[in-house]
């Protein structure tokens, strides 16, 4: 079964053709990364995705079920979380709260149960701690679970948005440049936090510009270019795309 179907997915911003019919399907448990030179209109297609911009033209459906027009918290509760190429954590709460709030959707307690601090509430929230410092040790940065956020290093601040994307417990998870900024031994330890996040049973979307990950890691890859598709494939077959060389990679890709 497919998990996500993308077809003639286009999106205007007045006069501007951001993304234009866009189409591709993601089997269930796989890695795919979406590839292009800047301005190639991949943040806009994972906003199409998660409901923060909305399709001009084009359909999406996910397990089944269409999509596109539905607000981002019902695409979230539907099972797709995603991380931003800005990173946007609660700077002042730690990083263990950062990743509790992200499970607010899943806790079943009521707002009397938790103004009155009953026993129901002490034993959800001490579950939601516990998950929540699970996926912080997936993530590697368990170490920092009771430190403010934003006294995290970059790099750690990255892991902790994955962490808190996975807490929502998507069956699809969007990471939006996951290791902008890292150093290549930081790069290499988030190509293995990906690997595990699909053991898991998940499936991963990236939008990435690191060639050495996307190619080690990616399932199949496509590629835009001024916001049109022109090749999807396996990393071998983009690899030595003709026109993929030309739009992205460069000659030297090639060989």
């Amino acid at each position: 079964m497919h998990l996500l179907d993308v077809k003639g997915v286009t999106k205007h911003f007045g006069g501007i053709k951001a993304i234009e019919d866009v189409s591709f399907k993601i089997q269930q448990e796989s890695i795919v990364s979406i590839i292009g030179p800047n301005g190639a209109g991949k943040t806009t297609l994972f906003n199409c995705l998660t409901g923060l911009a909305s399709v001009t033209k084009g359909s999406i459906t996910f397990m089944d079920a269409a999509i596109s027009g539905l607000p981002a918290h019902k695409i979230l509760e539907a099972g797709i979380a995603r991380t931003f190429q800005n990173i946007r954590l609660f700077s002042d709460m730690s990083a263990i709260e950062n990743v509790m709030v992200a499970q607010h959707s899943k806790i079943k307690y009521g707002f009397a149960s938790a103004a009155l601090r009953t026993a129901g509430f002490r034993k959800s929230e001490l579950e939601t701690r516990q998950k929540a410092f699970e996926y912080l040790e997936l993530s590697g940065i368990d170490s920092f679970a009771d430190l403010p956020a934003n006294s995290l290093s970059y790099g750690n601040q990255r892991r902790l948005e994955i962490a808190r994307a996975l807490a929502a417990e998507p069956k699809l998870i969007l990471l939006d440049e996951p290791t902008a900024g890292m150093n290549p031994s930081e790069t290499s330890e988030v190509m293995t936090l990906i690997k595990r996040i699909r053991e898991l049973g998940k499936t991963v979307i990236l939008i990435e510009h690191d060639m050495k990950l996307v190619m080690g890691i990616s399932d199949r890859i496509v590629v835009l270019d001024h916001g049109v598709k022109i090749s999807e494939g396996t990393p071998d077959e983009v690899r030595t795309d003709p026109m993929v060389i030309e739009a992205y990679l460069g000659k030297e890709a090639a060989h």
